[in-house]
Protein backbone atom coordinates (compact mmCIF):
# COMPACT_ATOMS: atom_id res chain seq x y z
CA UNK A 1 0.00 0.00 0.00
CA UNK A 2 2.80 2.65 1.00
CA UNK A 3 4.33 2.20 -2.78
CA UNK A 4 1.14 2.84 -4.03
CA UNK A 5 0.74 6.08 -1.92
CA UNK A 6 4.49 6.71 -2.85
CA UNK A 7 3.91 6.40 -6.65
CA UNK A 8 0.06 8.35 -6.36
CA UNK A 9 2.21 11.09 -4.84
CA UNK A 10 4.92 11.02 -7.46
CA UNK A 11 2.62 11.18 -10.15
CA UNK A 12 0.73 14.11 -8.61
CA UNK A 13 3.82 16.23 -8.02
CA UNK A 14 5.04 15.59 -11.58
CA UNK A 15 1.20 16.23 -13.39
CA UNK A 16 0.96 19.10 -11.26
CA UNK A 17 4.61 20.71 -10.44
CA UNK A 18 7.34 18.63 -12.00
CA UNK A 19 7.20 19.55 -15.91
CA UNK A 20 6.77 23.05 -15.61
CA UNK A 21 9.68 25.68 -15.95
CA UNK A 22 9.16 29.56 -15.60
CA UNK A 23 9.66 31.10 -18.95
CA UNK A 24 11.90 34.09 -19.56
CA UNK A 25 10.85 37.63 -20.07
CA UNK A 26 13.12 38.05 -23.26
CA UNK A 27 11.41 41.79 -23.98
CA UNK A 28 9.65 40.20 -26.99
CA UNK A 29 7.89 36.97 -25.91
CA UNK A 30 4.46 38.74 -26.70
CA UNK A 31 3.45 38.55 -30.12
CA UNK A 32 -0.44 38.88 -31.75
CA UNK A 33 -0.54 38.93 -35.30
CA UNK A 34 -1.75 41.72 -37.41
CA UNK A 35 -4.66 41.84 -39.65
CA UNK A 36 -1.93 41.57 -42.68
CA UNK A 37 -1.21 37.94 -41.21
CA UNK A 38 1.80 39.09 -39.63
CA UNK A 39 2.98 38.51 -36.08
CA UNK A 40 4.21 41.45 -34.55
CA UNK A 41 5.96 42.53 -30.66
CA UNK A 42 3.47 44.53 -29.00
CA UNK A 43 3.71 46.62 -25.92
CA UNK A 44 3.69 44.61 -22.31
CA UNK A 45 4.96 44.04 -19.16
CA UNK A 46 4.53 42.63 -15.98
CA UNK A 47 4.92 38.72 -18.10
CA UNK A 48 5.31 35.56 -15.93
CA UNK A 49 4.90 32.46 -18.12
CA UNK A 50 5.20 28.53 -17.50
CA UNK A 51 5.91 25.94 -20.09
CA UNK A 52 6.69 21.96 -19.99
CA UNK A 53 8.43 20.34 -22.61
CA UNK A 54 5.77 16.92 -22.25
CA UNK A 55 3.13 18.98 -24.31
CA UNK A 56 2.63 22.22 -26.71
CA UNK A 57 -0.10 22.94 -24.68
CA UNK A 58 0.88 23.46 -21.55
CA UNK A 59 2.19 27.49 -22.24
CA UNK A 60 0.15 29.81 -19.40
CA UNK A 61 1.40 33.49 -19.98
CA UNK A 62 0.12 36.63 -17.77
CA UNK A 63 0.88 40.26 -18.56
CA UNK A 64 -0.84 43.45 -18.89
CA UNK A 65 -0.55 46.31 -21.67
CA UNK A 66 -1.49 49.82 -22.24
CA UNK A 67 -2.57 49.31 -25.65
CA UNK A 68 -6.90 49.50 -25.95
CA UNK A 69 -9.15 47.46 -27.05
CA UNK A 70 -10.09 49.98 -29.94
CA UNK A 71 -6.47 50.07 -30.72
CA UNK A 72 -5.96 46.77 -30.98
CA UNK A 73 -9.09 45.30 -32.46
CA UNK A 74 -8.72 47.45 -35.61
CA UNK A 75 -4.79 46.64 -36.05
CA UNK A 76 -5.10 42.62 -35.12
CA UNK A 77 -6.87 39.21 -36.18
CA UNK A 78 -9.52 37.71 -33.56
CA UNK A 79 -9.35 34.25 -32.00
CA UNK A 80 -12.47 32.36 -32.81
CA UNK A 81 -13.56 29.99 -30.36
CA UNK A 82 -11.22 30.52 -27.59
CA UNK A 83 -11.18 28.00 -25.10
CA UNK A 84 -8.62 28.80 -22.31
CA UNK A 85 -7.57 25.65 -21.14
CA UNK A 86 -6.86 24.88 -17.10
CA UNK A 87 -3.29 25.23 -15.81
CA UNK A 88 -1.17 23.87 -12.65
CA UNK A 89 -3.65 25.75 -9.62
CA UNK A 90 -0.19 26.90 -8.39
CA UNK A 91 0.14 29.24 -11.24
CA UNK A 92 -2.23 31.95 -9.64
CA UNK A 93 -2.68 34.76 -12.20
CA UNK A 94 -4.11 32.50 -14.84
CA UNK A 95 -7.77 31.31 -14.20
CA UNK A 96 -9.63 29.31 -16.89
CA UNK A 97 -12.88 30.38 -15.76
CA UNK A 98 -12.75 33.84 -15.40
CA UNK A 99 -11.15 34.35 -18.33
CA UNK A 100 -13.92 32.15 -20.24
CA UNK A 101 -16.41 34.40 -18.59
CA UNK A 102 -14.70 37.79 -19.60
CA UNK A 103 -14.51 36.34 -22.95
CA UNK A 104 -18.21 35.26 -23.25
CA UNK A 105 -19.14 38.73 -21.81
CA UNK A 106 -17.35 40.93 -23.42
CA UNK A 107 -15.17 42.64 -21.15
CA UNK A 108 -12.11 40.42 -22.33
CA UNK A 109 -11.47 39.77 -26.61
CA UNK A 110 -9.27 36.92 -27.74
CA UNK A 111 -6.33 37.65 -30.35
CA UNK A 112 -4.10 35.01 -32.52
CA UNK A 113 -0.84 35.79 -31.47
CA UNK A 114 0.64 33.34 -33.64
CA UNK A 115 -1.19 30.49 -35.41
CA UNK A 116 0.92 27.13 -35.91
CA UNK A 117 3.44 28.33 -33.49
CA UNK A 118 3.80 24.20 -33.00
CA UNK A 119 2.26 22.47 -35.79
CA UNK A 120 -1.02 22.41 -35.25
CA UNK A 121 -1.14 24.52 -32.10
CA UNK A 122 -1.78 28.36 -32.14
CA UNK A 123 -1.29 30.64 -29.51
CA UNK A 124 -4.30 32.54 -28.31
CA UNK A 125 -3.74 35.83 -26.27
CA UNK A 126 -7.15 37.46 -24.06
CA UNK A 127 -6.53 40.91 -23.13
CA UNK A 128 -8.84 42.29 -20.81
CA UNK A 129 -10.63 45.83 -21.09
CA UNK A 130 -8.77 46.73 -18.07
CA UNK A 131 -4.89 45.56 -20.10
CA UNK A 132 -4.68 42.19 -18.30
CA UNK A 133 -3.59 39.78 -20.77
CA UNK A 134 -4.03 36.06 -20.33
CA UNK A 135 -2.19 33.91 -22.56
CA UNK A 136 -2.49 30.06 -23.70
CA UNK A 137 -2.07 27.57 -26.19
CA UNK A 138 -5.28 26.01 -28.33
CA UNK A 139 -4.83 22.95 -30.88
CA UNK A 140 -6.42 24.34 -34.46
CA UNK A 141 -8.32 22.52 -37.14
CA UNK A 142 -5.08 21.41 -39.04
CA UNK A 143 -3.87 19.93 -35.79
CA UNK A 144 -7.18 18.16 -34.76
CA UNK A 145 -7.24 16.53 -37.68
CA UNK A 146 -3.47 15.57 -38.40
CA UNK A 147 -3.56 13.87 -34.03
CA UNK A 148 -6.78 12.27 -35.24
CA UNK A 149 -5.06 10.77 -37.86
CA UNK A 150 -6.86 12.00 -41.19
CA UNK A 151 -5.75 14.15 -43.62
CA UNK A 152 -5.36 17.73 -42.68
CA UNK A 153 -7.85 20.36 -43.92
CA UNK A 154 -6.99 22.53 -47.24
CA UNK A 155 -4.58 25.87 -46.66
CA UNK A 156 -3.23 23.95 -43.45
CA UNK A 157 0.97 23.32 -43.75
CA UNK A 158 2.55 20.22 -44.20
CA UNK A 159 2.17 18.31 -41.19
CA UNK A 160 5.64 17.28 -39.39
CA UNK A 161 6.96 13.97 -40.39
CA UNK A 162 6.19 11.60 -37.69
CA UNK A 163 9.61 9.99 -36.43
Amino acid sequence: MSIGLIAGAAMYYLQVYGYYEPVADTGDNLRLTSIAGVAEPVIYDNFQAIDADSSPLRYRACFTTDMSQAMLTETFQLYENPTPLTTAGWFDCYDPAAIDAALKDGTATAYLGEANIVFGIDRVVAIFDDGRGRVWHQINACGKEHYDGNPVPAGCPPPPEDN
